[in-house]
This record gives C-alpha cells, sequence and structure tokens, in this order.
C-alpha cells in the first residue's frame, strides 16, 4: 500500500506571497493525486497543522516570539479553496513532522503502508521533517514535486537534494506517480 500524505495546505501558509503565486498549481497537482489515490484504491491522508491560543501547543520559536499561529477553528486553519477534501480522513498536528505527537505511524500501520507519498507545503519544513521521521520508521518516501511548494526555493531545494540522496528518496512529477500507483493495483 502506498499512502498520500497532503501536508499543511492550509489558508495560513498561502498567505505568504511566494505560496500564494503557486496556490492555483499546488492544489490542482494535490487534486490529481487525490483522484487518483482514489481510483487505485490507496490511501490519502490530509494532514493540517492547528495550535491553541492557551500556547499549550506553541512552538519555541511561537513562544520566543509571543505570537501564536493556526489556531483550531480559525480561518487560517481551513483548507485552501479547491482542495478536494471530501471523506479523506484528517490528522492535525503541532509541529512540522507529521509523525512527532500523533497517530500518523499507528494509521499507516493500519492501512500496510510502508511507502508514502508526500505533497503540499512547505518543502523545507513540514515535508522534509515528515520525510526524515519516515525514513527513521522504515517507511519509503517519494516527493511529489509537482504538488509541493515553499517560500524558500532555496532551501526547499537544498533540503529535498540532501534527503533524496542520503535517505534515496525520490523526487517524481504527478504523472510519474500516478503511472506506478496504477502499477501498483
Amino acid at each position: 500500500m502506498i499512502a498520500l500524505l497532503v501536508i499543511d495546505m492550509q489558508n495560513a501558509f498561502f498567505e505568504a506571497p511566494e505560496l500564494a503565486a503557486q496556490q492555483e498549481r499546488v492544489v490542482g497537482e494535490c487534486n490529481r493525486l487525490l483522484e487518483g489515490f482514489k481510483a487505485a484504491g490507496q490511501a490519502a491522508l490530509l494532514i493540517g497543522t492547528e495550535h491553541e491560543r492557551d500556547k499549550s501547543t506553541w512552538t519555541l520559536s511561537m513562544l520566543d516570539d509571543g505570537q501564536g499561529f493556526i489556531f483550531r477553528g480559525s480561518e487560517q486553519a481551513h483548507s485552501v479553496p479547491g482542495l478536494m477534501k471530501e471523506d479523506l480522513p484528517q490528522l492535525n498536528k503541532t509541529r512540522d513532522s507529521a509523525f512527532v505527537g500523533t497517530n500518523l505511524l499507528a494509521r499507516l500501520r493500519n492501512w500496510a503502508a510502508d511507502d508514502v507519498v508526500l505533497a503540499g507545503v512547505s518543502t523545507h519544513n513540514c515535508i522534509a521533517q515528515t520525510a526524515a521521521d519516515a525514513f527513521a520508521h522504515n517507511i519509503r518516501v517519494t516527493y511529489a514535486k509537482d504538488a509541493m511548494a515553499s517560500e524558500a526555493d532555496q532551501d526547499a531545494a537544498d533540503m529535498l537534494r540532501i534527503l533524496s540522496t542520503t535517505y534515496r528518496q525520490p523526487i517524481q512529477s504527478t504523472e510519474e506517480i500516478l503511472a506506478r500507483i496504477d502499477r501498483a493495483t
């Protein structure tokens, strides 16, 4: 089983002009992947970030700055318009890695998924941290290059180069990924 993890496709992240300029492309490619995974009977999970206003879930940088972000129930926490999220299971996280403080590993094990495709934002932060932790759990990772974006292009390119080389995590187009899941079914 190959699982698709769509990470942080929320309004808050697309407030950054660099990501806003890429929103339509990323949403469209995420939707193509979601449709393909559904048609192939493969699992997909929508992963988002949400924090509490009482500071109990804030990161060190949020605490240092005295400013929270993406509060539960806020407009910032909602999925970006146009993302196909109907009937998708969802997972909330409070750290960059979707594995930290969540039941992601148990969900993947329940699905018998030992391979994940990562899509969403931001490549150099949440996607990279999730990928590194997946490797630590012996889960293979593929980066959906057409369905990812970052507000820091050079950092994203550096992270992908390091992770794809060091952990043997391929970077593939939407077409390559869809062809692969078709072969897997």
